[in-house]
Order: C-alpha cells, then sequence, then structure tokens
C-alpha cells in the first residue's frame, strides 16, 4: 500500500500488523473523489479484512490492495475499467483506530494539480491524476537535501502507481531520474561506517551497494585496477551480473573518509528506455560521495557483463549522459569473446551501461544522407512531371493503366517532397509543424504502399483474369482505396494523441560519434514495427505473387516465340538474335520498380547493419519515381503507336469497302 505513516493505532492485532505492513510509505492509489468543488464533505473508509487485504472507499471510489498484485487506483467512469489512473497521498496524525473498519468526515478541497482531503482530526490527504502536470511537481517534493530511503520508497511508489505514464513519457523519466539519482546521493552521504567495508541498501526496484575503500583496500589490490562486485538482485541471475575493475590512480588521489562508491544495479530497465532503446543488458549506475565526477582516467573503468545474444547482434557499450538525455559512446571502447561484453571506458560521469545494436557509421550516413536527398530530388522532380503531362493530356484518351502510374507517381511525390523537409520541420519551433510533417510523411508512404498493392490488382485483372474485368466507376473506387485507407489510419493515429503521441521529433544518432540529427518522424518503435511492417508485409507478399505470376507468362510467351523464330529459320529464314528477350527482361525490371518489390531490400537488412543491402536500398527506391516516368513515357509511346495502327487499319478497311 503506499499510505504514510504508522501513527493509525488498530484495536486488533491482525489490523495492526496490517496497516505496519501495508503502510510503508506515503502515496497510495484510490479511486476517485466524492466532488470536483471545494469545501464539500464525504467518507473515506478504511476496511481491514485480514492481514494482507485492505481496501479504502471514497464516493464513487475505491482502493483494492491485497499484496498479490499492483494497487488498483482508477478516476471517473464510476472507477470501472475505463477510469483514469491516479495516486492518493496521506499523512496520518497520532489517533486510535478502534476495530479493522472505519470512516471519516472529509473535506474536499480542488486545486489544479491535486484534490486535498482533510479527514477531520485523523488525516490530511491529496489525490494526483497519473498526467505529467500532476506528477512532475509530486516527484519534485521529494528532491530535497534531507530525502533518504522513505523518499526512495515514495518516489518508486509513485512509479509504480502510474506505469502507462511512466512507460510513455520521456519528460516523466527524466524527471524520475533526476531525483532518483539526488536521493541516491542522499542516501550515500548519510550511510555511516565504523570501518572500511560496504553496507548494502535493498530498495525492491534496485540494489544500492556502499562501499567504503580505505588506503589499504587500494594497496593490497596488487594491479593498477581495485575489482568490485556490484549488488545481486536476482540470484539465479548472478552471471549476468557485470564485474566492475576500477583503477587504483583515480582513487588514491581521494580523501580517505572522501573515498565512497555507490554501486547500483536495477532489477528492471524500463526507466532508461527514453526513446525505446534495446537495452540488452543490465543497467549499472557508479556514484561516489558528494557527485564527484571521474573523467578523462589514464586507466579506464572497466566493466564486464554476461549477455545473451544471437550471432546477428552487434552490441556496443554506451552511458548515459544527463544533460542531453542521450545513450552515448565517446570514451567507451567496447570488447567481445564467445560469453562477455568488456566495456572500457575513461569516464563514470553519471554512468549507466547498456549494450545495444549496432547504427550507422558517421561516414555511411552522410553517404546514404547524400543519396538519398538527391534521389529523393530526383523522383520529386520528375513525378512533377509525370503529374503535369498528364493533366495538360487529359484531352487525349488514355487507359486506366496510365492514370495509375500516375497516381503512383502522385503519392511518391508527396513522400520525397515530404522527406525533404523532415530535418527542416524538426528545427522549428512550433511544435505542430515537426508533427504535421511526420504525419503527412506517414500518410504519404501508406500512399505508396497502397497504389503498389493497385497497381499488382490492376495488373492482375489485365493480364491474367481478362475476362469480365469491366467495372463501374472503376478509377474513382480504386482512388478511395488508395487515398483514403491511409488518410484513415493516420487520422486515428492523430486522433489519439491525448493518450499517446506518434508523431514528432525523434533523434538519429550514429555509432562512432555523438552527433545526432533530428528527424520528424514516427517517435514510438512499437507503433512503427506493428503497423508500418505487417502493411508493407502483406502488400509485398501479395505484389510479389503478381510479379512472378507475371513473370512466369512472359518467359512462357518468349518461349513460343523462340520456337516459332527457329521453326521459321530451318525453313529458310534469317537466322538472327531476338530483341524481344532483352524487351521481356527489361519489362519484368519495369514491373519489379512499379510493384514496388525493391522495398522488400528492407527485410534483408532487419536486425543489424548491412551496407550493399542499405545502399541497393537507397539507391533503387530514392530513385523509384525517375523510373516510373520512363514507364509512364513509354507507356504512352505505345498506346500513341496503338492507336496509330488502328486509325491506318479502320482506314485501310474503309478503302477496301469503298473499292
Amino acid at each position: 500500500m503506499c499510505v504514510y505513516g504508522y501513527q493509525i493505532f488498530p484495536h486488533s492485532e491482525a489490523a495492526t500488523k496490517s496497516l505496519n505492513t501495508l503502510f510503508p510509505v506515503s502515496y497510495c492509489p484510490v479511486l476517485y473523489l466524492c466532488s470536483v468543488f471545494v469545501f464539500l464533505f464525504c467518507l473515506v473508509c478504511i476496511n481491514i479484512t485480514s492481514v494482507y487485504n485492505m481496501g479504502i472507499t471514497i464516493t464513487n471510489a475505491a482502493i483494492v490492495d491485497n499484496r498479490s498484485s499492483n494497487v488498483q487506483c482508477k478516476v471517473g467512469a464510476d472507477a470501472g475499467a475505463d477510469a483514469d489512473a491516479c495516486i492518493f497521498q496521506c499523512t496520518f496524525n497520532t489517533t486510535s483506530f478502534n476495530g479493522s473498519s472505519a470512516c471519516f468526515e472529509a473535506t474536499v478541497t480542488e486545486y489544479p494539480f491535486k484534490v486535498d482531503y482533510i479527514i477531520q482530526q485523523y488525516s490530511n490527504c491529496a489525490l494526483y491524476l497519473c498526467t505529467e502536470s500532476d506528477i512532475v511537481p509530486l516527484i519534485f517534493t521529494l528532491n530535497t537535501n534531507s530525502s533518504c530511503q522513505k523518499d526512495m520508497m515514495q518516489l518508486l511508489s509513485i512509479k509504480g502507481c502510474c506505469p502507462k505514464l511512466f512507460y510513455n513519457n520521456a519528460e516523466v523519466k527524466k524527471t524520475f531520474l533526476t531525483v532518483e539519482k539526488h536521493i541516491i546521493h542522499n542516501i550515500i552521504r548519510a550511510t555511516q561506517f565504523e570501518t572500511a567495508g560496504s553496507i548494502l541498501h535493498d530498495l525492491t526496484a534496485f540494489s544500492l551497494d556502499v562501499l567504503n575503500i580505505s588506503a589499504a583496500n587500494l594497496s593490497s589490490s596488487g594491479t593498477s585496477w581495485i575489482r568490485l562486485q556490484p549488488p545481486q538482485l536476482l540470484y539465479q541471475n548472478e552471471s549476468f551480473v557485470p564485474e566492475i575493475l576500477i583503477p587504483v590512480d583515480c582513487l588514491q588521489s581521494i580523501q580517505d573518509e572522501e573515498r565512497i562508491i555507490g554501486l547500483v544495479t536495477y532489477l528492471q530497465q524500463d526507466s532508461f528506455r527514453l526513446e525505446q532503446e534495446n537495452i540488452s543488458s543490465m543497467v549499472l549506475r557508479i556514484e561516489l560521495l558528494g557527485g564527484r565526477r571521474l573523467y578523462n582516467l589514464p586507466l579506464p573503468i572497466k566493466m564486464t557483463f554476461r549477455v545473451a545474444t544471437d550471432t546477428n547482434d552487434t552490441l556496443l557499450c554506451h552511458y548515459l549522459d544527463e544533460h542531453d538525455w542521450l545513450w552515448k559512446t565517446d570514451g567507451c571502447q567496447t570488447y567481445s569473446n564467445q560469453s562477455d561484453i568488456i566495456c572500457s571506458c575513461n569516464h563514470a560521469t553519471a554512468f549507466a551501461v547498456l549494450l545495444t545494436r549496432s547504427k550507422l557509421a558517421e561516414v555511411h550516413w552522410k553517404i546514404l544522407s547524400y543519396i538519398s536527398y538527391i534521389g529523393c530530388g530526383l523522383s520529386a522532380f520528375f513525378t512533377a512531371l509525370s503529374i503535369l503531362w498528364y493533366v495538360f493530356s487529359r484531352n487525349h484518351k488514355m487507359d486506366f493503366s496510365i492514370s495509375i502510374h500516375v497516381s503512383l507517381s502522385g503519392a511518391l511525390f508527396l513522400l520525397n517532397t515530404t522527406f525533404l523537409l523532415t530535418e527542416w520541420g524538426a528545427t522549428v519551433e512550433l511544435d505542430w509543424v515537426c508533427v504535421f510533417v511526420a504525419a503527412f510523411m506517414h500518410y504519404s508512404l501508406l500512399c505508396c504502399f497502397t497504389w503498389m498493392a493497385i497497381e499488382a490488382l490492376h495488373l492482375y485483372l489485365m493480364l491474367i483474369k481478362v475476362f469480365n474485368t469491366h467495372y463501374k466507376h472503376y478509377l474513382v473506387k480504386l482512388s478511395l482505396v488508395g487515398w483514403g485507407i491511409p488518410g484513415v489510419i493516420v487520422a486515428v493515429s492523430v486522433a489519439v494523441k491525448d493518450v499517446k503521441q506518434f508523431y514528432g521529433a525523434t533523434q538519429m544518432s550514429m555509432a562512432d560519434t555523438n552527433q545526432t540529427n533530428a528527424i520528424c518522424w514516427i517517435t514510438d518503435n512499437s507503433f512503427f514495427y506493428s503497423l508500418n511492417l505487417v502493411y508493407f508485409t502483406l502488400i509485398f507478399i501479395f505484389n510479389s505473387g503478381i510479379l512472378i505470376t507475371v513473370a512466369s507468362r512472359i518467359c512462357k510467351m518468349q518461349q513460343r516465340l523462340s520456337s516459332s523464330s527457329k521453326l521459321g529459320t530451318k525453313t529458310g529464314g534469317n537466322a538472327g538474335r531476338d530483341p524481344d528477350n532483352c524487351k521481356s527482361g527489361f519489362t519484368v525490371m519495369g514491373l519489379t520498380c512499379l510493384l514496388g518489390t525493391t522495398w522488400g531490400l528492407a527485410f534483408l537488412g532487419s536486425g543489424y547493419v548491412n551496407y550493399p543491402i542499405l545502399y541497393l536500398f537507397c539507391i533503387l527506391n530514392s530513385t523509384q519515381g525517375f523510373f516510373i516516368f520512363l514507364w509512364i513515357c513509354l507507356s504512352a509511346k505505345k498506346q500513341r503507336k496503338q492507336e496509330m495502327e488502328d486509325k491506318m487499319t479502320t482506314v485501310n478497311t474503309s478503302g477496301i469497302k469503298s473499292d
């Protein structure tokens, strides 16, 4: 439970044990309130049913804590499943609590960021909603010079009461980590040592081992490093706890009474996933008494991690920069063998280590960026030409194929032009600009995928099904699908911004430098992969099936033509190279680009950095608009040639009849 104080004295022994067990810290969840107006009255009822079961109810609200699961705190909707999460904080006065249940009159006063309950002569309580505007000020109330273990438990309780907020909101995570670090320093400072040694503070979510290192310890090490063992949280996973070697020289320069180090190991890494990073190891924090910093060390700090990996993993050592709130690699080297990852870092500045998959090197990042911008610029230019040509040729009769090609060109034009604005949008101070650019780019990408699927569908109807392919308002229906479905998906994604913001500025970092580029794009990796990957995978499978079917038809036709050519040669015809072979090859290549199957290269580079695949993917897909422009021109030329032949046939037929 999360109610503060040991000062309620129940009548029964079981109730006393329950309260003393369930009330170790000062924050607890309850459901809604009696009223949202000031100076109204309600009843706050406490009910203890057994040693481990307790409930607190307010009008239209209830707390449930049976110690077998997280405490439930809900606000509104009759405290049902649709209610919002909250925190209920109480400070009890010394008073008698006769029996296992009682109800107290409370005065309710609402403030902008909380609701106060004053239980007459017994307790003062406050209710906070699990929102950034409520929780951030509440967390900062614990950021005092006197805060210690009790305040740390309160801080952890706040996090436990609002799990969704702490999982999704980076600003709340940053505030939490800032206050957590401050309290850790207070605990280190308040730890009393009689002799050199260590004192372990087990705070459930993490363990803090405070070590007093004497000069004798340093001199007896016998090497340039002193070996330290971080605290163990899960004893069954002891092999995953890192081993630490700290250089003796850097510690010898610290006075004996100040040579105190705090080693922190965390049970979970969710607080450190500021951008949903893939953390593959235990997170370790190294803190020195008084916030002393170790940096530019001649001999590095060494940490050995045992991490479960697969053959495609490339793991790198990082530290958390708590100024820029980014995971960085400068000053850290990564070494690995069959079972261990060794991190060698020349600093311990608010240190935490994680191991993540490798990122693009700076030189490749720049080259790929140039290719992308040049290719997208060319594609935007040629797709614009395709659209203009189509607009000014509307008086000329065109088949449905060219109209569909131009629609795909329009989607690519939107995608390419929006891509060129992604970095600019991240520099604009108005947040909605970056959100708009990111959402519009996502819409354009989904439109491209959808029109590629429409290309495949039309190709199937035209070349495979052939018969009974006439549909009323054919282009209108295709347009509703091609532009409408992506619009619905993006509109719904934007509409839930109050629950989760999917679009905005996101940081793109490189492996061998701390340089980052902010772009406007999807900020949630799970949303990106679950939606885009599934959407494109279905389209890719469909389009690939159509492409294989059409390519096999072309091969069969080519074999028949070759057989006819050989027969003509035997009967006295001229032997020569069949130009239709090259023509068929170009047709298949053009359909590959038209159906977007080159985007399937993304599957070959997933999970690790494959530079050849990345370059091929970047070149082919950034120039897709140019190749589609050539296809449209060739298709229009072929259509005009066919129309001329039809006219000549009509004229010749009319001439024969007149004769």
